[in-house]
Order: C-alpha cells, then sequence, then structure tokens
C-alpha cells in the first residue's frame, strides 16, 4: 500500500518534467553554466573541478571523485598502446572487465586454466587460444599489467605460480583488496619493484558488462597499494575507466576489503535475505496466504520503494507514502537498528580480525565446494518464499506479454 502513494507522486514529477517544454527547461538549467562560465576561477565547498577530477561533498566530508569525462576512448588508446593487458580468471568480473578491455580496442590477452570451462566460455565468447586466450602462466608472462581476477581462493593457491611472472615494471591489478590485505592467509604479498593497484567496480561482472553496452558505466573504488613508477595512481584511474566504470573515488585496500565483506554479508546479501524471511514466516505463522506474504515482503520492496529510494532517497520516500506508512516507518526502524546495530558490529570485527575470511577460504577450498554450494542454494530455490516469488514474478507485466 505504501508504494502506490509514493509510486503515484514519482510519476507525477516524472511526468511534469517530460511535459515541460524543452525551451522551458534548458532555461532553467542555463543560470547554473553562466554562473559557472562567468566565474572560472571561482569554486563552491561543495564541488571544485579540473579536467575530470571533482571534490564532492558526501554528507559533511570533502572527497575526490574521478570521471571517465578526462579519458575518452582515443586517450586511452593512446596511453595504453605499447601496453598488454593480462587478465588471468575469466569469473564474473574477469570476464566483464576482459570483454570490455577488448571492446575498448586495447591489447588485451585472458590466462584461464587450458580446456577448462572458463577455458571454453572464453573460446565461446570469441577469445583466440594462441593469439589472446593462454594458460594463465603464458597470459602472466605476456603481459605488463596484470589483472589478477581469480578467486580469492584461487588468488592464495596459484600465488607461487603466477609470482615468478610478476617482474620489476609490471603493474599488477586487484579488483579485490583480499589477497594483499589478508596476506598472512593468501601468501600474496606485493613483489619489490612493481605497481600494485586496485579497482573494484561496485557491483557484479555482469551488471559492469550490461551498462557498458548501454553506454554506461558503474562506479568504482581505486587504491595503490604500492607505487615504485610514480604513475600508479594515473594508471589506475585510466584503467578503471576502460573497464567501464562511470566515476571512480578512491579508498584503500584494507578498507575495500572490509566494506565489501561486511556489504556482501550485511545489508546487500545476508541480511536482506534474513529479514525477508523473517517478515514472511511471521506473516504466514498468522494465516496470510503465501502470494500475500511474498507481494507484502519481497515484491513491493523490490519492484516499487527500493527504486524510489535509488532515485530520491529514504526521505522522499516516506514523504511520498501514506500517513500511516510514514508513521509505522518513522516509529519502528529505530528498533530495527537497535536490533541489528550488535550484529553489524560483530560482523565488521569478524571481518577485520580475519575470522571471516579464514571461515570462507577454508570453506571455498573444498573438493567438493560447487556440490556443497548447490544443495545450500537449491534450500534457499525450493524453500517457499521462493517459489511463492517464481509465481509473483511471473504475474508481472513484462512478463506476461502475449
Amino acid at each position: 500500500m505504501a508504494s502506490r502513494a509514493a509510486a503515484r507522486s514519482f510519476a507525477r514529477s516524472a511526468a511534469s518534467a517530460a511535459r515541460a517544454p524543452i525551451a522551458s527547461r534548458v532555461l532553467a538549467a542555463a543560470p547554473r553554466f553562466a554562473a559557472r562560465a562567468a566565474a572560472p576561477a571561482v569554486f563552491s565547498s561543495s564541488l571544485q573541478q579540473s579536467r575530470g577530477i571533482k571534490t564532492l561533498n558526501f554528507g559533511g566530508s570533502q572527497e575526490k571523485v574521478y570521471e571517465r569525462s578526462d579519458w575518452p576512448k582515443e586517450k586511452l588508446l593512446d596511453y595504453f598502446k605499447n601496453d598488454t593487458i593480462a587478465v588471468l580468471g575469466y569469473g564474473p568480473q574477469g570476464h566483464g572487465q576482459g570483454l570490455n578491455l577488448r571492446d575498448n580496442g586495447l591489447n588485451v590477452i585472458v590466462g584461464v586454466r587450458k580446456d577448462g570451462r572458463s577455458w571454453k566460455k572464453a573460446v565461446a565468447e570469441g577469445w583466440v587460444p594462441g593469439k589472446n586466450l593462454f594458460s594463465i602462466e603464458e597470459a602472466a608472462n605476456k603481459g605488463n599489467i596484470v589483472f589478477n581476477l581469480l578467486s580469492d581462493a584461487a588468488q592464495r593457491d596459484l600465488w607461487p605460480t603466477i609470482k615468478p611472472y610478476i617482474t620489476p615494471g609490471k603493474t599488477l591489478y586487484f579488483s579485490h583488496g583480499f589477497a594483499i590485505t589478508y596476506k598472512d592467509q593468501t601468501h600474496v604479498e606485493a613483489p619489490q619493484g612493481v605497481d600494485v593497484v586496485l579497482c573494484a567496480p561496485k557491483g557484479s561482472g555482469a551488471t559492469l558488462r550490461t551498462l557498458f553496452l548501454e553506454g554506461k558505466g558503474l562506479n568504482s573504488s581505486i587504491a595503490v597499494f604500492q607505487d615504485v613508477s610514480g604513475k600508479a595512481h594515473e594508471r589506475v584511474v585510466a584503467l578503471g575507466v576502460a573497464i567501464g566504470s562511470g566515476y571512480l573515488y578512491e579508498t584503500t585496500f584494507e578498507k575495500e576489503v572490509y566494506s565489501d565483506l561486511v556489504g556482501e554479508r550485511g545489508i546487500l546479501m545476508g541480511a536482506i535475505n534474513g529479514l525477508f524471511r523473517a517478515q514472511y514466516d511471521v506473516l504466514r505463522a498468522q494465516g496470510h496466504s503465501p502470494s500475500e506474504a511474498f507481494n507484502e515482503t519481497v515484491e513491493e520492496a523490490t519492484q516499487s520503494l527500493i527504486p524510489l529510494i535509488g532515485a530520491k532517497g529514504m526521505d522522499w520516500m516516506y514523504a511520498n507514502c501514506s500517513v500511516t506508512a510514514q508513521r509505522g516507518a518513522l516509529d519502528w526502524h529505530q528498533k530495527f537498528y537497535d536490533a541489528s546495530l550488535p550484529v553489524f558490529k560483530d560482523l565488521y570485527e569478524s571481518v577485520k580480525n580475519g575470522s571471516e575470511t579464514k571461515r570462507a577460504l577454508d570453506k571455498n577450498s573444498q573438493p567438493d565446494y560447487r556440490e556443497s554450494l548447490e544443495i545450500e542454494l537449491a534450500e534457499i530455490r525450493e524453500s517457499e518464499i521462493w517459489r511463492a516469488g517464481e509465481t509473483v514474478r511471473s504475474l508481472r507485466p513484462e512478463n506476461n506479454k502475449k
């Protein structure tokens, strides 16, 4: 119910903007551009810009943001004209980043286990054995910029194999701070004489690829762990744009992996699944039908309210819901905050002290991991809430076209 009022308000504001004459919309924007043109040497406290670099105000804190506008394709091609980028691994990130680099015209090769599943997938997507598809060792040897995009467990297990090829003068690139931050567990240490950088897209490799094909970009975080050349920062910004980032913000290897692991186990995946289950189970225990319980728990959240939050913020969504929904949300959100805060603190500590990563590495290294994972995923898939969801999704208009 809450989402209907919000959705109507959102639709009205969008429609109003669309109906406005083009001239009036241009004129409304004109003063902002005129002000910038009139005083190019004066910058506001919330926005400073220099060749695609901005300093923005994030909730009262000033942070640098790097935009792709400073790295058009022609500049990327010139900057990397003498480089060979070796992408090790063809999982979600290797696949997305590798294809985007290739489509941007850079000299990129892929390194995976010969004749394995990833090798066959790469061949199916146009990578040619002996030309731009090689074994991991061959690719690491040929590349002067080496993307280590293997799984966290594989980075640990294959580091002794890869390390001899990461020679002075090369750049070692990661998309996760895991291996370097938890070097006591992975035994991956920055080699001497090598730039070590990170660009972590804030989304899956599939999303990175999809947005790239749509002409859009996914925001990414960047970090420099070791700068031997003096150009590591410039290079990682350029690489971030080349893989399909829309804008980039600075972090460290340690902060990237801490926030990433907490986010995955928390709101992004673990917590939201737990909250969905808890509310659904309470509704079902009180006699609500599966369709009603799913609609009020998952469908309304994912199809209506969360998109509104993403578009205009939590306060806007609250302001455009019914009075009853507003009051309930404002009164109950603190209770959920108080209940979950200790859990998030425990989660962060387990990530920081390495116990979470040790458990993940141990589990992911089991020879039957894929089989046991499928059992766990099947339990989710076959639970009532997600079986009900399959039917609900089939009724969406976009899935019901004739």
